[in-house]
C-alpha cells in the first residue's frame, strides 16, 4: 500500500511535536516537585497541553473575543517554547558532560536538578521579556547605492515591510510610532514590500484608525506597495480595497513612472496564503527589458528568494519576508536558506543592487532576539 507522502510527513511533524513538548512538559514538572510544588499530574498535563495547542484555536471558527485571547496565547507561547526547548537541552547537555568527566556526581544530587531547572526558566524568562522588550522598538538603517544615472542623485527610498496589520504585537502606538519615523527621513517615495496584513484582514481591531494613521504618511512622489505570502485569502478583495482608500498604490505585476525618472515594479507573491483570487504572477522581463533603457529600474520583490529572475537591466531589487529570522537561531535558518537574507546584496556589478530588510513588526511571536524591527532609508548617489 502507498502512503501520500504528505500523510507521512504530517505524522512524522506530529511525531516531532508531540515528543519534543513531552519532554519540557516533564523536565517542567519534575522542576516543580523539586520546589514542592505538587501540582497534581493531571491538571500540570492539561495547561500544559492547552498552551501548546493554543494557537490553533484561533484558527477554529469560535467567537472573535474567544479565538482573539487564544491567538495571543498561543503567539507568546510559541516564543516561550523556543527558548524552553533550547535552554532544556543546553542544560541536560551540561549536566550529562558534568556526569561523564566526574564533576557532577552520580547519581545526580537533587540540588544538581534543581539549579539546572532553575537556570531553564530564569534563562528563558530573561530572552522572552528581552525579546518583547525589544519588539516594540524601531531601529533606522541606511544604504547609500551608487548608480549612473545623475537625475536619480539623492533621491530618497524609505521601505518597510512585514507590517502584519492584525496581528498579536502591533499596536495603534505602535504604527503610529512607525509613520511618525516613516515621515521624519522626509522620503522621495515610500515603498511597502509585502506582507501588509496578517492572512485576514478582519483580524485589524481598529480599522479606521489603522486607515487615518496609514493616510497620513508623508512622501514626494506618493506610497506603493506589493503584495507578500500574506496578503492573500478569503479578504484579499478587501485588502486591497483598504490600501486604496489609504492612498497606497499597489502594483500587481504592474510598474509605475516615477517623476519620469525611474520605473517602480511591485511584483505579486509566488506562494500566497489563501490564494490571490484572479491575479498569478507572470513573467515579467520582456517589459522590463522594454523600458530599462530609458528610466532605471526598482522592484519590489517581497519574497528574495526570486532575486536570481533578474539582470543588468535592474538597479535595485527591495525585499522582505525573511524577518531575518526574528529570533535567534532562526537567523540562522534564514541564511542557510536564502543567498540574501538580509542586508544589502549584490552577486556581481552586471547584478542588481539589493536590499533585504528584517522587516517593521513581528509575525507569531510578539519578540525580537538578536534582530530587529527597522525601517529603512536608501539613497541613490
Amino acid at each position: 500500500m502507498n502512503i501520500p507522502r504528505t500523510i507521512i510527513a504530517a505524522v512524522v511533524v506530529l511525531s516531532a511535536f508531540c515528543g519534543i513538548n513531552f519532554y519540557i512538559a516533564r523536565r517542567l514538572y519534575q522542576w516543580l516537585g523539586l520546589l514542592s510544588l505538587n501540582m497534581n499530574v493531571k491538571v500540570f498535563a492539561g495547561i500544559y497541553i492547552l498552551l501548546a495547542i493554543s494557537l490553533l484555536f484561533g484558527f477554529l471558527p469560535l467567537p472573535p473575543g474567544v479565538r482573539s485571547v487564544f491567538a495571543w496565547i498561543g503567539a507568546y507561547w510559541i516564543g516561550i517554547f523556543v527558548y524552553l526547548l533550547i535552554f532544556t537541552l543546553i542544560s541536560d547537555v551540561s549536566l550529562f558532560l558534568g556526569s561523564a568527566v566526574r564533576i557532577v556526581p552520580n547519581p545526580t544530587p537533587q540540588s544538581a536538578l534543581f539549579f539546572k531547572g532553575l537556570f531553564t526558566v530564569l534563562l528563558t524568562a530573561g530572552v522572552v521579556c528581552y525579546g518583547m522588550f525589544n519588539a516594540g522598538h524601531i531601529k533606522h538603517v541606511s544604504y547609500d547605492i551608487l548608480q549612473e544615472n545623475a537625475s536619480l542623485s539623492g533621491l530618497r527610498i524609505v521601505m518597510i515591510s512585514d507590517t502584519h496589520l492584525g496581528a498579536v504585537g502591533l499596536t495603534d502606538r505602535n504604527l503610529e510610532r512607525i509613520v511618525e519615523s516613516v515621515n521624519a527621513l522626509e522620503p522621495d517615495i515610500v515603498c511597502i514590500t509585502g506582507d501588509i496584513f496578517n492572512d485576514d484582514i478582519a483580524t485589524i481591531r481598529d480599522s479606521g484608525g489603522t486607515a487615518t494613521r496609514l493616510r497620513s504618511i508623508e512622501s514626494t512622489y506618493g506610497v506603493y506597495a506589493c503584495l507578500g505570502n500574506h496578503d492573500g485569502g478569503l479578504t484579499l478583495e478587501r485588502m486591497i480595497s483598504f490600501l486604496e482608500d489609504c492612498n497606497i498604490t499597489l502594483l500587481k505585476d504592474e510598474y509605475e513612472i516615477i517623476d519620469s525618472r525611474l520605473a517602480l515594479f511591485g511584483r505579486l507573491d509566488s506562494s500566497p496564503i489563501g490564494g490571490s483570487g484572479g491575479f498569478r504572477r507572470r513573467d515579467i522581463s520582456d517589459t522590463i527589458a522594454s523600458i530599462g533603457a530609458e528610466f532605471p529600474v526598482v522592484v519590489m520583490e517581497h519574497n528574495p528568494s526570486h532575486i536570481g529572475e533578474y539582470g543588468a537591466d535592474v538597479l535595485l531589487i527591495l525585499s522582505g519576508h525573511t524577518h531575518r529570522g526574528q529570533m535567534y537561531p532562526g537567523s540562522l535558518v534564514t541564511r542557510a536558506i536564502f543567498t540574501a537574507d538580509y542586508g544589502h546584496y549584490r552577486k556581481d556589478s552586471e547584478s542588481p543592487h539589493v536590499i533585504v530588510t528584517s522587516g517593521v513588526s513581528t509575525w507569531g511571536p510578539p519578540m525580537r532576539v538578536g534582530t530587529n524591527n527597522e525601517i529603512v532609508s536608501i539613497i541613490l548617489r
